[in-house]
């Protein structure tokens, strides 16, 4: 098939990158020169694992195209709309970029009757947005136009993105029309994943609430670990033997200092929104949202209160090992905390630096050396569980620090072996 793309974030770029090498002929859309001449060069901007030698691939093939133009929907069987919905203060998604997106699909849509197009929107979009992106086609599609609308939610998590979009658990596709179903089914075909046909409010609302599920399973161990420190019991142990449960299950029931990412916090505010707007109570999201926000404050509150010194060493940035992503990232919270609180930071993460200095800049310091970062440091603080801190010389680690203490929010290490190589480590629920 060709297909059109508009966006080339996470998702748009995985998915294209993917389509392509189907041997689809796909065509990506962006609307920043910069960043496209990067692309076209094979540089993915993103930190993804494969993603650079799969753009690479399909570019030499010549099955993957980026610019700015939007000629390729005229000639294109599927478009796909990929573009952010972030939120605005009040948790409500901002739409205003899938709106745009529409109106200029719409203007470059083919002008005859002999063309079918389906515009499948794969942005997290609240119930009923999908209805208005078909009123805007309406509105400025040309006379002779024929199109359909479907929703197309994507469900990758970032660090096995495009693991997940070639062996997805379900290809959810919603719409009203046969042909589009019929098309979006057959782009999928090379796709793992049991496939769910529906119609476009209950595709909508799917997305929304597999998120808020997630964010619920780790609230809800990130309340029982409150439970674990008030009493001393071990919530690691606690939660492992619950997760036996085949009804319950461990996957997603990690303690630690909080979610964070571009798809938990904004989906979940969202979701909050849209209750409020159908008048349904939604305190028990709002209660999800405000643990995980306890759990921040819980594990900052340790770090000022049993910090030896206020010079201390951060051990990841991004919001999850495998990403360069630091969007409502934990990080972002203590950080901002602590240069309140008056400490000084050196900080260390193998993908996000660069991210994370565009928040900072030189507020805090930079080590592209993780047993730099340590040095004259009175203590170690851990926020991402990247596998290079775990296999870490912990030994030399406590050589290099001025105090042997380790505040870790995400339970990477045995309190045990800690205690036996003479630290003071704190963690998240555990003795």
């Amino acid at each position: 098939m060709t297909i059109t793309i508009v966006g080339h974030g996470y998702v748009g770029l995985v998915t294209a990158s993917a389509f392509a090498n189907f041997g689809n002929d796909v065509w990506v859309i962006g609307h920043t020169k910069e960043k496209i001449d990067r692309l076209k060069k094979g540089d993915p901007i993103i930190y993804e694992p494969g993603l650079s030698e799969l753009l690479q691939e399909n570019l030499k093939a010549k099955r993957i195209h980026f610019g700015a133009d939007y000629e390729p929907v005229s000639k294109s069987e599927i478009v796909f709309i990929t573009v952010g919905t972030p939120p605005k203060d009040t948790g409500e998604a901002d739409l205003s970029a899938v709106f745009d997106v529409a109106r200029s699909i719409a203007k470059n849509m083919s002008d005859t009757k002999n063309n079918f197009t389906v515009v499948s929107c794969k942005s997290t979009v609240p119930v009923g947005t999908n209805n208005k992106v078909e009123v805007i086609l309406k509105k400025h599609a040309p006379k002779n136009s024929r199109f359909a609308v479907a929703s197309c939610p994507e469900f990758l998590r970032e660090g096995t993105a495009i693991y997940d979009t070639l062996n997805a658990d379900r290809v959810v596709i919603g719409s009203d029309s046969k042909k589009a179903i019929e098309l979006l089914l057959k782009l999928h075909e090379q796709i793992n994943g049991k496939r769910v046909v529906t119609d476009l409010t209950s595709a909508e609302l799917i997305k929304y609430v597999s998120n808020a599920m997630l964010a619920t399973k780790i609230s809800f161990s990130n309340l029982i670990s409150l439970y674990a420190e008030k009493v001393g019991a071990d919530v690691e142990a606690v939660l492992d033997a619950v997760g036996l449960d085949k009804r319950i299950g461990r996957i997603f029931m990690d303690p630690g200092v909080g979610y964070g990412g571009s798809c938990l916090p904004k989906d979940v505010m969202a979701l909050i929104d849209i209750g409020k707007k159908l008048r349904i109570g939604s305190d028990f999201l709002a209660e999800v949202e405000k643990i995980n926000q306890l759990a921040k404050e819980n594990f900052l509150k340790k770090i000022v209160q049993n910090s030896p010194g206020k010079s201390v060493a951060i051990w990841g940035m991004a919001f999850k090992p495998n990403t360069d992503d630091v969007r409502f990232a934990p990080s972002i919270f203590i950080i901002e905390s602590l240069l309140k609180e008056g400490f000084l930071m050196t900080i260390h993460d193998q993908e996000a630096m660069e991210n994370i200095k565009k928040i900072f800049a030189d507020k805090v310091k930079y080590s592209n050396d993780i047993y730099q970062t340590l040095k004259n440091a009175d203590a170690l603080i851990i926020l991402t569980e990247w596998n290079e801190f775990k296999q870490i010389n912990l030994e030399k680690v406590k050589k290099l620090l001025k105090n042997p203490y380790v505040f870790d929010g995400r339970n990477i290490y045995s309190p045990v072996i800690m205690k036996k190589l003479g630290f003071k480590y704190f963690s998240i629920g555990r003795p």
